[in-house]
């Protein structure tokens, strides 16, 4: 028998690994499933990079959060994150290619600062953990960039996105997600949220929604509707792939039927 581990399919969702699965189950499968490893690619670092400016920000004085300050965050928070993960530095071929990437990092810092004063901000969380079990059993978890909270009691969401607006046809799966974290908020605290919002540094766009609790309700339902779909589809033992303009960056070609690949054996009890 092997003795390979197995992960297991507990009833827990994250909103990226429902959106995984809505984009190709096989791809749900590779990262949950056999949990493949990944190569990091610069945009991720970046955003990773810049999302820790960003909450380091707010752990200033309110005076003293500037895009000057931001900016001298960038460097330090680098060195930080390549001293956590040593193999992100692989990702560039020397010193004038890490610079220029940091220019980028720096760069949506600086929009960020044209879309919000938090000089005049004090969210509630940053970083936030959360997770909730739903009526139905079903365990959601995530990680929320930054929760808001009036003196009124009007409740902010707010997820930061370092590359560019989607078309507004293709805007579903950003949309999906920060719903999801709503219904976490709404079932933890029991509120529903009065703004999502949706900050995309890349040129500066601003999405946002103004949830009823019968939009979360509804978003509640799709949730669940996705989980049972992974559990028909673990049951059955075949995940499909899904072949979509996405696949350009997929990591896992090689273990991929629609590139010639062949997937690794299903661990023992994955069913």
């Amino acid at each position: 028998m092997s003795s390979q581990r197995v992960p297991s399919l507990v009833p827990t969702l994250s909103p990226s690994r429902a959106v995984d699965f809505l984009q190709c189950p096989l791809l749900f499968r590779f990262r949950v499933i056999d949990r493949l490893p990944e190569r990091p690619s610069a945009a991720a670092v970046r955003g990773t990079l810049v999302h820790a400016v960003l909450e380091r920000l707010f752990e200033l004085p309110a005076e003293s959060r500037t895009a000057t300050s931001a900016l001298e965050l960038v460097r330090p928070q680098w060195e930080r994150l390549r001293t956590k993960q040593p193999e992100v530095a692989e990702l560039f071929a020397d010193d004038a290619e890490v610079a220029a990437w940091l220019d980028e990092a720096r760069g949506l810092l600086r929009r960020y600062f044209e879309l919000e004063q938090p000089q005049y901000l004090e969210p509630r969380e940053r970083e936030m953990r959360l997770e909730v079990t739903l009526e139905s059993g079903l365990r959601l978890r995530g990680y929320l960039d930054r929760l808001d909270v009036a003196p009124t009691g009007h409740i902010r969401v707010v997820d930061y996105k370092t590359g560019s607006a989607p078309p507004p046809r293709f805007e579903d799966k950003a949309k999906f997600q920060i719903f999801c974290y709503a219904v976490m908020i709404w079932r933890e605290f029991g509120e529903v949220p009065t703004r999502l919002q949706l900050m995309y540094l890349g040129d500066g766009q601003v999405r946002w929604y103004e949830p009823t609790e019968e939009e979360l309700r509804a978003a509640e339902a799709d949730v669940l509707a996705i989980w049972r779909d992974i559990e028909a589809t673990a049951r059955s033992g075949v995940w499909p792939p899904r072949r979509s303009r996405l696949c350009d960056w997929c990591d896992y070609q090689a273990h991929c039927p629609e590139f010639g690949g062949t997937p690794p054996p299903l661990p023992e009890g994955a069913r």
